[in-house]
């Protein structure tokens, strides 16, 4: 009959046994602290992934967003395929906490994003031209605000003058591109000739005077429209138009993502990247 004995090393005796000689604990100490310290060491990467994500959301939604210009009406102030940074926190929002910080009133010459008043899902950018209770004016291109020409060095034209509504605003009559809400209201807001602007409401008008849908075709944006101020051209690539290719497809979309991804250093405008708007 075997005993216990016949499975022990040879030369084992309990009188010579040493702890040190038994096969090391898989559940020891150190192995344990180390099983720990990883569990802490994963819990705080979460932690800090966590944390970055929460302040990334915080600042995209209440300080800063990006857009993308995709018309050429504020040209060449703003090219279509810049992109930009928005300070949202710019103007405030009619509350208790505008009161508390640096916000400032929008002012004629800003450049503002705002929800395009006839569709709010759609983002515009204009130039402010005329503010709260001035009288606007357009004379054969010129714009004249309180009877005084205002300067534009921003201003970019195409065609020469003409007779037209874009040239010689307000003009009573029904304009090409005109909404018809806005011919009916206009009317009402013009005084020896001199669109009269209302409170909380904004004249609003695009760089490329000769290709830009603003207020003169269908109105004042509300100041509750207004998201923000443009800060900076985060990124500006070429405009690759014409080529064939329909962007608001999906097809078109994916053709224009792995194309800007390989030829990246070939479509961007280093010298407009990074450049602070005004």
């Amino acid at each position: 009959m075997n005993s216990s004995t016949d499975h022990l090393p040879d030369g084992y005796s309990p009188e010579n046994h040493s702890p040190a000689d038994d096969p090391p604990d898989i559940h020891s100490p150190a192995d344990k602290k180390a099983t720990w310290a990883g569990e802490a060491s994963l819990t705080g990467s979460l932690q800090s992934l966590l944390g970055t994500v929460v302040i990334a959301v915080f600042v995209i939604t209440f300080i800063v967003q990006a857009f993308q210009i995709p018309s050429p009406s504020m040209e060449n102030t703003l090219l279509i395929g810049d992109y930009l940074l928005v300070n949202k926190l710019c103007y405030g929002g009619g509350s208790v906490g505008d009161y508390l910080m640096p916000y400032r009133r929008v002012q004629r010459g800003d450049i503002v994003v705002f929800n395009y008043p006839v569709d709010p899902a759609q983002h515009f950018v204009k130039r402010v031209i005329g503010v709260p209770g001035d009288r606007v004016r357009l004379v054969n291109k010129q714009v004249f605000v309180n009877g005084v020409p205002l300067k534009e060095p921003y201003a970019h034209f195409s065609r020469p003058a003409d007779d037209l509504f874009r040239d010689n605003f307000p003009r009573l009559e029904v304009a090409a591109g005109e909404t018809p809400e806005w011919w009916i209201r206009l009317r009402k807001l013009v005084e020896d000739g001199r669109l009269i602007v209302p409170e909380g409401h904004y004249f609003v008008m695009g760089d490329n005077r000769d290709n830009s849908s603003d207020s003169r075709y269908w109105g004042f944006v509300p100041q509750a429209n207004i998201i923000g101020r443009p800060l900076v051209i985060y990124w500006s690539v070429q405009n690759d138009e014409g080529d064939g290719i329909t962007p608001s497809s999906v097809s078109g979309k994916l053709y224009h993502f792995a194309y800007a991804i390989t030829h990246i250093f070939q479509i961007t405008r280093w010298h407009r990247t990074l450049r602070l708007v005004n």
